[in-house]
């Protein structure tokens, strides 16, 4: 094992000590994971669900459930601005997170093939230890409220804006080209660009919508977050402060 793998698993471990912890006096524990777009938020929880204790119940959601169906977003002007606080079904997510704390709870999914809101994708959850809700939205909404208030723990994923852009246009051009023989793909449609052009389109994007919406927004929660853990490049993890 690496150096950085070892110091990876250690931020690890002791990160789920502290959440098998706060779920024995909470139940469910809900605990918020956020960060910018390409952070690693998902593969974070990947990481870390595995390395709970066996007999506690946990649950991973997404915020992506809770954005505005694209008809809504593009019929408000929005379609740029997904995952921006505007984006979301504020009183969707707000309801969901009381719903948990008392019963079953229907969850609505969101699909990494279309890009939009799939019925097909909710599920319902119910009796679960640990709920782990990533992902963006957690800068106050435009009426002023906050996911953070409904939350037990928060969980901020820091990394240098530099990194940040060169894992966002990593990944754009891995689901670009696995587009090439997948039409229903929503980067499907980019497939008429070569791969420079490609990858200076995901660039764009980057400095056009996600770094606006980290700077203006996102990182907001990063002060307000009980545990911050940061990535290094080589995808080290440092436990920078927790609380």
């Amino acid at each position: 094992m690496s150096s950085a793998e070892t110091e990876t698993d250690a931020v690890l471990a002791a990160l789920a000590t502290r959440l098998v912890g706060k779920a024995r006096d909470t139940r469910p524990l809900l605990v918020g994971l956020t960060g910018s777009v390409a952070a690693g938020k998902s593969t974070l929880c990947t990481q870390l669900v595995p390395r709970l204790e066996p007999n506690l119940r946990v649950e991973v959601i997404s915020t992506d459930g809770f954005l505005l169906p694209n008809d809504t977003l593009n019929a408000r002007g929005l379609g740029l601005r997904k995952g921006f606080p505007e984006s979301y079904d504020a009183d969707g997510l707000f309801a969901a997170l009381a719903a948990l704390r008392a019963g079953p709870t229907r969850i609505p999914g969101y699909s990494h093939v279309t890009y939009d809101i799939d019925p097909a994708l909710t599920r319902t959850l119910e009796g679960a230890d640990i709920v782990i809700l990533e992902g963006l939205g957690f800068a106050p909404f435009p009426d002023g409220r906050s996911l953070t208030d409904s939350l037990d723990l928060l969980i901020y994923l820091d990394a240098s804006e530099a990194d940040l852009e060169d894992w966002f246009a990593a990944r754009f051009m891995g689901l670009w080209r696995a587009a090439e023989t997948d039409p229903a793909s929503f980067y499907a449609q980019f497939r008429h660009m070569d791969e420079v052009q490609a990858e200076q389109f995901g660039r764009m994007v980057w400095s056009q919508i996600n770094l606006p919406n980290l700077r203006d927004h996102i990182v907001h929660a990063r002060d307000r977050a009980d545990i911050l853990l940061r990535k290094d490049a080589d995808h080290r993890l440092e436990l920078v402060r927790g609380r």
